[in-house]
């Protein structure tokens, strides 16, 4: 019997799809990547996960793990036609917090903004925020290990994962759902599949570590003349505002321009323009603590430093919601804008403002007249360096490389990363292996031929322009 058939045997009309009813699943978010499948698996359970991957091991034919599809690096899809993408849509089931322990067990297909509405009113909170929440699944937050605009106060996805179940490329079970911060017995294996991106197997569930709901939050949005004045701002505020913050975004405006030209529910807050935003977020869980007045102490010596030119402080959560939009809506305002090239770097905070002179140079040499939109995480150092081409052109004039190499060797120099919060997938592994040492390269090499050896599971993701070399004995 032919794979296909067996796999619809196996899932019956809910979970097989065959082309060409493929669409929702083979192309990624971008519409840049993504191959015809032999069709899109659909398990309801770990059984199902087990025989599909088992049945493809078996044929030696490829599987891509899929959770929301919102990868913007190609990790999600196919590279070559033929192989078979694993939906974890179905396996979406999310459990009663464990309030004692502060844990919560899920299904990978769990979508992110489900899982903070089963929370409500439990007294804790998964402190992960995407603007993509509303798509993104637990299974793909992990393998790429999210990062998101929370993430320099709780840590990336990694750090919010305590115990994971997958099956492996044959289908054997790794059953590491334990629920313990402390386990040193051995490797850190949970650890290994976070950022994985589907190369090493498929997560099926996890043990997730919470933290308290903030009963309060003061969030601010304020318009700077510099990117330095942003950056001074920021440190303050990490300084004499720390054991509070949860958020400190910043944007540019002509990304801003971007978002209330093509959207048009945003409202611009200011009565005036400004080059740059900052927008700040305190929280806590006690009602206790005056948030309000630590955070208007800050802002107020920072306007008699001339630091800031104008803010605006939300008094409801309607208000709130609408500064946070201002953020979260630059990609699609970007989007809708027309062509655009994104990249996703990370330098330590205190070069933030030094890299984005460097790379404007740089931007401008390569294509005179390129507009820049840099946002991001200013906390953490993580900045979305997106790019539309010049005033009159649709395109970037055969540059997109270039961009890439340049901006990520400028990274890299600074002791950045040229992915921060994206992963490799499929597009960037050509920079890895630039701009990464050979011996971390072979060391991902070598442990993606140990757990996979017939690099069956995401081939193309991660590792695909390297070989395993074994040492001569």
């Amino acid at each position: 019997m032919a794979l296909a058939d067996e796999l619809s045997c196996l899932l019956g009309r809910r979970g097989w799809r065959s082309p060409p009813n493929c669409q929702p699943w083979q192309r990624d978010w971008l519409n840049q990547s993504g191959e015809e499948p032999l069709g899109v698996a659909m398990p309801a359970s770990t059984a199902e996960v087990t025989q599909i991957l088992k049945l493809c091991h078996q044929a030696q034919v490829p599987v891509v793990p899929q959770g929301g599809n919102t990868s913007l690096a190609g990790g999600s899809v196919l590279g070559e036609s033929g192989g078979v993408i694993v939906s974890l849509s179905r396996m979406n089931r999310i459990s009663s917090p464990d309030v004692e322990s502060g844990t919560i067990e899920v299904e990978a297909g769990a979508v992110l903004a489900n899982i903070h509405s089963g929370l409500e009113g439990s007294g804790f909170m998964l402190p992960m925020r995407l603007g993509s929440e509303g798509s993104a699944q637990v299974g793909g937050l992990i393998s790429t290990n999210a990062g998101g605009s929370h993430a320099f106060r709780y840590g990336m996805m990694q750090d919010l994962v305590l115990g994971l179940e997958v099956v492996l490329a044959d289908g054997q079970i790794w059953n590491g759902m334990r629920n313990v911060q402390k386990d040193n017995a051995g490797y850190q294996l949970r650890k290994l599949f976070c950022g994985s991106e589907g190369t090493l197997g498929v997560i099926t569930k996890a043990n997730l570590k919470l933290h308290p709901e903030p009963v309060q939050h003061v969030t601010a949005c304020v318009s700077l003349p510099d990117f330095n004045s942003a950056s001074r701002l920021a440190t303050s505020l990490r300084r004499e505002a720390g054991d509070f913050l949860t958020a400190v975004e910043f944007f540019s405006d002509f990304g801003l321009e971007m978002a209330l030209a093509h959207i048009p529910t945003l409202r611009f807050p200011f009565s005036e323009r400004a080059p740059h935003y900052l927008l700040i977020e305190v929280s806590s869980s006690s009602a206790k603590v005056p948030l309000e007045d630590i955070l208007n102490d800050v802002i107020e010596r920072a306007f008699d430093a001339n630091l800031i030119l104008d803010g605006v402080i939300a008094t409801s959560l309607s208000k709130r919601a609408e500064l946070w939009r201002l953020r979260e809506e630059q990609p699609e305002g970007q989007r809708l804008a027309g062509p655009q090239l994104k990249h996703d770097i990370s330098v330590s905070p205190g070069r933030l403002a030094v890299f984005l002179l460097e790379a404007e140079k740089i931007c401008m040499s390569i294509l005179p007249g390129v507009r820049i939109n840099p946002f991001g995480h200013i906390a953490d150092g993580n900045v979305h360096y997106n790019l539309s081409p010049p005033l009159g052109q649709q395109s970037f004039a055969g540059q997109e490389a270039e961009f890439a190499s340049q901006l990520g060797e400028l990274a890299s120099e600074m002791g950045g990363s040229f992915a921060a919060e994206h992963g490799l997938g499929r597009t960037k592994v050509w920079l890895a292996d630039r701009l990464r040492n050979p011996v971390e390269r072979r060391l991902m090499t070598n442990l993606k031929s140990a757990i996979d050896s017939t690099r069956n599971l995401n081939p193309g993701t991660l590792t695909a322009s390297l070989k395993l070399v074994r040492p001569v004995i």
